[in-house]
């Protein structure tokens, strides 16, 4: 039980489950119950591959800031435990969302966006462009159930994905920011510094409303 505590944790289980439950309500006006509960696991099983790989990179700067939230650091779970179920998760993921619901365009749709997330933990994350892998994958949440029913995503949806995801990513970094940058961590928000962060995911929301109301 506690390790089963630990893999749920490492996933960044919050965040995870939000974007779950945002899958399935989607899902299911597109689709239907049943079906919106396949694809909701799909997407499940791609957010376990963004924070377990994320936890696994981050270890070594988790440990020196003594995050002891973290499962790693904590020592709930070892970095070789979280190495295996990540090795299984990852095709695992692949196969639950091109052969499910999704099917294999919407599949790669998602996928495409989970590989921006690991994008981000091993590249992004470091330079001015790290909004970007947010923005894609946030944009190709939604789109990809859209592209399952053979229907272009609409402007309001990837656009919207889009501007929120970008929102996120700015409201995310601002707890950890000082340690970031004490570890050489220099996304946008880290240059930006913390108040004008806020101010950005502000801005960023504000536009993300217009943009729905717009184009809705």
């Amino acid at each position: 039980m506690p390790k089963l505590w630990g893999l749920l944790k490492a996933s960044h289980f919050g965040p995870t489950l939000i974007v779950t439950t945002i899958s399935w309500f989607f899902a299911v006006y597109y689709w239907w119950e049943g079906p919106a509960f396949f694809i909701a696991f799909g997407v499940f099983t791609g957010q376990l591959v963004v924070g377990w790989s994320n936890d696994l990179y981050d270890y070594e700067d988790d440990l020196k800031h003594n995050r002891v939230k973290k499962p790693l650091v904590a020592g709930l779970i070892s970095r070789k435990y979280l190495t295996k179920w990540l090795l299984f998760m990852l095709p695992f993921a692949f196969v639950a969302n091109l052969l499910g619901p999704l099917g294999f365009k919407g599949g790669l749709v998602y996928m495409f966006g989970i590989s921006m997330g690991v994008a981000y933990n091993f590249y992004f994350k470091y330079n001015i462009f790290s909004w970007l892998p947010y923005a894609l994958a946030f944009a190709a949440l939604p789109s990809c159930v859209a592209i399952s029913k053979d229907i272009n995503p609409p402007v309001w949806m990837w656009l919207g994905g889009a501007i929120f995801g970008t929102a996120a990513h700015f409201i995310n970094v601002i707890k950890d920011m000082d340690q970031d940058r004490a570890s050489g961590i220099v996304g946008a928000p880290q240059r930006l510094g913390k108040r004008n962060s806020i101010v950005a995911a502000g801005l960023l929301i504000a536009l993300g409303i217009l943009a729905l109301v717009a184009t809705i």
